[in-house]
């Protein structure tokens, strides 16, 4: 496993590789040693295409997050909302697959949503910290302010995330 470092304090690009055979495939999703961080909660997702799910982020108890993608594609997006941070504001995109063995770490302090780009998308997450659902917070997908280019005018998303606030509203509670 490769990491590479990204301009966004502490978030890295691991890149492994999968290992085919007449069976099938194996492939290492992550190593703690190589993130520096331990993994103590891991969900997953399965999305189909065009399902956007995010932004979201936990205003306290923060999380950081190990994304991986088991089957499929997705953009996955991540925004800096840590106050102090060089990178305050801004986003970083890219796309992880199956096929390109791609995994990211986002540390805590961002807002992370992303979107399936195949028919079916299974989405690994492990997680520094445990979901705090009274302290979840959601930022519209297409708030002008954070600018992200999704490439798509009309996504799916859940009852839950078409009532997110716009950034603004959020930086007025941070």
């Amino acid at each position: 496993m490769k990491t590479l470092k990204t301009k966004f304090k502490d978030m890295v690009i691991c890149q492994t590789e999968n290992f085919y055979d007449h069976r099938g495939y194996f492939r290492e999703l992550s190593i703690e040693k190589k993130i520096k961080k331990k993994l103590i909660f891991t969900v997953m997702s399965n999305s189909k295409k065009n399902v956007l799910r995010g932004m979201h982020v936990q205003k306290k108890n923060q999380q950081g997050k190990y994304v991986s993608v088991i089957k499929g594609k997705i953009l996955d997006v991540a925004v800096d909302c840590r106050k102090k941070s060089k990178t305050f504001g801004k986003h970083f995109k890219i796309i992880l697959s199956q096929k390109n063995c791609k995994s990211i770490y986002i540390p805590p302090g961002f807002l992370h949503g992303f979107l399936a780009l195949e028919s079916e998308n299974i989405v690994i997450y492990g997680c520094t910290n445990y979901r705090d659902k009274e302290s979840e917070i959601g930022i519209k997908w297409n708030d002008d302010d954070l600018n992200i280019n999704w490439s798509i005018s009309k996504p799916i998303i859940s009852i839950k995330d078409k009532k997110n606030i716009s950034f603004k509203e959020y930086l007025k509670q941070i």
